[in-house]
């Protein structure tokens, strides 16, 4: 990619980002009750007169704030914007997006409640009173993007006068997962942590922080040369200096990062973009270990290291490459193990642990759904897979018990865990495992580079979500509409030409492949009263056709339309193209994911009043696909009543339907008739013991479009859920119709679920 495409992709990720950000509220985090405040009961127990009863408990014993507040499992995110991401000193209320983000990634990848403090000083006693008064409300504080020197005396000074873990993650967190990496690819390459000869070129937070961990795994203190923009970190050295710099000084000739690479077993970056050479890295050791972890470009890319070392092994700090030191793998799972033994400070036993125990998942075997993510590819331990990748579920269940544990065998944790077993039953149990099936879904697509249509590509949603999908590296789009008219939506989106690189673009009236379409869709119409020439016009003038007959003979993987017309038209003129998939009923599923749960909705587009049978087929096609995106099936046929109470006319239709399922001998977990409340309620489910399901249904087959309807919806605007589709289920072609409102994201996010369909075929 030129110059000038590079600077395309980066405005439409710009665009977009803004776009996400100011969408619906503002920002990416909003507070919502854990309690419920409908009646006037409801609140004298959460506030006036009731809220005393906890604060005189608290005041006799503050420990009890873990129990009647959030106190246990919130963080604070706080900076001064001194030192935010690439983009240096730009202030704490610019950096915000950045410290509500982390907020978001805690809340994510470990369930731990954060918010963000953006405090507006460059004084560090003024920065440290602020937040040591901040301790009462808080169960940890994550420090972030606080520039060098002075995070460091922050850091210490809040650790010393605080009762709650004071955590800076661009030091640490850097660190813990360069320490994971460096483990296996010492192993990897025979050598002992004592031996092993190091270079780190940066002298800032991470980078001391990356030597201080180092050394505290088994590196010697001689064997590791600090580099910075001056050079080298030599005893004796007096320019630029200072107390954490000179710690790590060393007695050595070398005075450049060139002189100091020459026979180095590692270099380690966390400074800036190409201070590494080809001759520096010719100067190495063999099987030398390269970690280039600057972002957004690393200190050399890996292409560079291989070109002159193929024996090397690499890893930076971006998604594109294998072995991405990412912090996301440490800080929500270190703050999450420190929280639930209410440790005093995160100390350094619990990072090593940390460290080690990210090394040792990685050499586990993988599960299914990370490989799934990695185009069906059984992942290795190797070089290249040195550490588990984010959305790998065994982290929320694996590293905040060994974190805990540290915290307990060091004397920090003020309430040990005596029941590790359940603990990581509990955590597994936490999240919901949709989120990461949907992350693993999304890399899958990522790795496959598929061929994705977007119907409607004159449309400036469809081709801002054409340019979405490429940047995010889900495969290569194609837009159906004429050049001249996307060109000038570009154009009028601020972007250049280069915009366009990398997306097809085909006009349908121009298109030399027509005449074959025409003849696929002759071959199918002939008796249904069309000529070929009205196949051939369908062809010229309905995009959803000439799109559908490029995915049907093999011109492209995927496709996704919708934005222009009615469901049921688009569906209408999909079917002159493509037939039901054999023995499959065609409906519409819809995914919703609320309060750490997900839950399945079929029919949601197509059957009006299904009849029995209908219902059994949707119920047989939705249990299939979800087992494909991940999970084990738990069907409720729903109805207005529950094993027959109101019996009614209506339920009988869900009854057949589960004789018809009986019938069947399926492979997965049914029942009805069930009202909603006690398909998705396990206390519930417990007043009726002869209930076949073992758990709360994750799949509800509804009785009538109207109701799926009216449920998924309500739920959309006013139960706070993410809804995702309606997806439709049972076409013999990988094609998805969203929405006439449907915005950017549900376009991309449709496009990455037909790529998967067709994955799956």
């Amino acid at each position: 990619m030129g110059e000038k495409g590079d600077k395309s992709f980066r405005a439409t990720l710009e665009q977009d980002a803004l776009a996400m950000h100011a969408s619906g509220r503002p920002g990416k985090i909003e507070i919502v009750p854990t309690k419920p405040l409908t009646t006037q009961r409801d609140l004298s127990l959460a506030y006036s007169p009731g809220v005393a009863a906890p604060c005189r408990e608290i005041a006799r014993d503050p420990s009890l704030a873990y129990d009647y507040t959030t106190k246990g499992n919130l963080v604070a995110v706080i900076s001064n914007g001194t030192a935010v991401l690439g983009l240096g000193d730009i202030g704490a209320l610019a950096g915000k997006p950045v410290m509500e983000g982390k907020a978001v990634l805690f809340k994510k990848f470990a369930d731990v409640d954060s918010i963000d403090l953006e405090v507006d000083t460059h004084d560090v006693n003024e920065f440290i009173n602020c937040v040591r008064f901040l301790g009462p409300s808080f169960g940890g504080i994550n420090l972030e993007d606080i520039k060098a020197p002075e995070c460091f005396i922050i850091e210490q000074q809040l650790r010393e006068i605080m009762d709650i873990p004071v955590f800076h993650d661009d030091q640490h967190g850097t660190a813990i997962i360069a320490a994971a990496g460096l483990i296996n690819a010492c192993k990897l390459t025979g050598r002992q942590l004592n031996e092993v000869r190091i270079v780190v070129n940066g002298a800032g937070a991470a980078g001391i922080a990356c030597v201080e961990l180092m050394k505290a795994i088994g590196v010697r203190h001689e064997h590791v040369t600090l580099c910075d923009t001056k050079g080298v970190v030599y005893v004796g050295r007096t320019e630029g200096m200072n107390q954490w710099k000179s710690a790590h000084a060393i007695q050595t000739p070398a005075r450049t990062l060139a002189e100091a690479m020459e026979g180095a077993d590692v270099f380690l970056g966390v400074s800036v973009k190409g201070v590494v050479t080809p001759a520096m890295l010719e100067s190495m050791a063999a099987r030398p270990i390269v970690f280039a972890m600057a972002n957004p470009d690393p200190e050399v890319t890996p292409e560079e290291v291989y070109a002159v070392r193929t024996d090397a092994i690499v890893a930076t700090g971006r998604s594109d490459y294998p072995n991405q030191i990412n912090n996301v793998l440490g800080f929500p799972y270190i703050f999450r193990g420190a929280l639930d033994v209410r440790a005093r400070t995160i100390n350094e036993e619990m990072k090593i642990a940390c460290a080690k125990a990210l090394a040792a998942m990685a050499r586990e075997d993988v599960p299914d759904e990370v490989a799934a993510a990695y185009s069906g590819r059984r992942l290795q331990f190797g070089p290249e897979y040195l550490i588990p990748v984010p959305f790998d579920p065994r982290l929320v269940s694996t590293i905040p018990p060994v974190v805990a544990k540290a915290a307990m065998d060091s004397g920090v944790a003020r309430r040990p865990i005596e029941d590790m077993d359940a603990y990581r039953s509990a955590l597994a149990a936490r999240l919901n495992p949709m989120v990461g099936s949907m992350q693993a879904i999304f890399a899958e697509v990522a790795a496959r580079s598929c061929r994705v249509v977007f119907a409607e590509g004159e449309e400036e949603k469809a081709i801002r979500a054409a340019l979405a999908f490429r940047n995010a590296g889900y495969g290569y789009p194609v837009l159906v509409g004429r050049k001249e008219r996307i060109a000038a939506t570009v154009s009028s989106l601020g972007l250049d030409a280069d915009a366009l690189e990398g997306v097809e673009i085909h006009n349908a009236a121009l298109s030399e492949r027509n005449h074959y379409y025409a003849d696929h869709v002759y071959s199918r119409m002939q008796r249904r009263g069309l000529l070929w020439r009205d196949c051939l016009r369908l062809v010229n003038q309905d995009r959803n056709v000439f799109g559908a007959c490029m995915v049907c003979l093999g011109d492209a993987d995927a496709m996704v339309t919708g934005l222009t017309r009615t469901h049921g038209s688009v569906l209408k003129g999909l079917l002159k193209v493509v037939d039901p998939k054999p023995g499959s009923r065609i409906f519409g599923m819809t995914i919703m994911l609320s309060r750490g749960r997900t839950v399945f909705i079929a029919d949601t587009t197509i059957h009006e009043t299904p009849s029995a049978e209908e219902l059994a087929d949707i119920a047989v096609g939705a249990a299939a696909r979800v087992r494909q995106m991940g999970h084990e099936p738990r069907v409720a046929l729903v109805s207005y009543s529950t094993f027959g109470s109101p019996m009614g006319p209506d339920t009988s239709r869900v009854r057949d339907a589960v004789r018809l399922l009986d019938a069947r001998d399926v492979d997965f977990e049914y029942d009805g008739d069930l009202g909603a409340n006690v398909a998705l309620d396990s206390e519930l489910m417990k007043v009726y013991p002869f209930c076949r399901l073992s758990g709360p249904a994750n799949i509800l087959v509804m009785p009538g479009q109207h109701s799926a309807n009216v449920a998924y919806k309500l739920m959309d605007k006013m139960g706070g859920a993410t809804v995702i589709g309606p997806m439709m289920i049972g076409l013999d072609a990988p094609v998805q119709i969203v929405h006439l409102d449907a915005n950017v994201s549900d376009l991309v996010t449709m496009a990455v679920l037909a790529v998967h369909d067709s994955l799956r075929r």
